[in-house]
């Protein structure tokens, strides 16, 4: 079994009972740093991005079986991490009772404390813009342009039109464009 065969035989593999373990070891291998990034993009800290990362195939491993297949594993697997996120940052926000705009100073603070942090650099500067999006705005932008997401898969992530997104992600351009012009 390797994790390069397509999601149906994964699936398939997963659920007779004498391979479903390694079935869904080899999802996770197929997944795991796609999933990963997604998540650090949005929670920026490798550890914080670890914990929720093995919250989602916590989540994943028991709603598994479930999985009707009418959307894509790995559409269903980003909505789960996506979801994941969000539920982190809100207990991140009420477990400090700070505002959302504290939680993104806490995350542009994560980023600056990063030893490879340079402010001069145009990736440093694109991070910082992404961080000053607000939160819808800039998971859309990080499934656009780190994941190259279509906005048809998009919308079944995050149970939103498509005509919406592409607003949200013009909007999240126009904001980085000029936060980098203007810094």
């Amino acid at each position: 079994m390797s994790i390069h065969q397509d999601d149906k035989t994964l699936l398939a593999t997963y659920r007779d009972p004498a391979t479903k373990e390694k079935g869904f070891t080899c999802i996770i291998q197929k997944y795991q740093e796609r999933l990963y990034w997604h998540i650090r993009r949005l929670v920026l800290d490798h550890d914080d991005a670890n914990d929720v990362l093995q919250n989602v195939f916590v989540k994943v491993w028991k709603n598994l079986e479930g999985f009707r297949e009418d959307a894509q594993l790995y559409t269903w697997l980003y909505k789960i991490a996506t979801n994941e996120c969000l539920t982190f940052l809100e207990k991140q926000k009420k477990n400090n009772s700070v505002s959302l705009s504290d939680v993104e100073t806490g995350l542009s603070n994560t980023l600056k404390a990063d030893a490879q942090f340079d402010p001069n650099k145009l990736e440093w500067k694109l991070q910082k813009a992404i961080l000053a999006l607000p939160e819808k705005q800039r998971i859309v932008f990080n499934l656009r342009y780190y994941d190259e997401m279509p906005y048809e898969e998009m919308s079944r992530v995050l149970d939103t039109s498509e005509g919406a997104l592409k607003a949200s992600y013009h909007h999240a351009v126009k904001k980085i464009e000029e936060f980098i012009r203007n810094t």
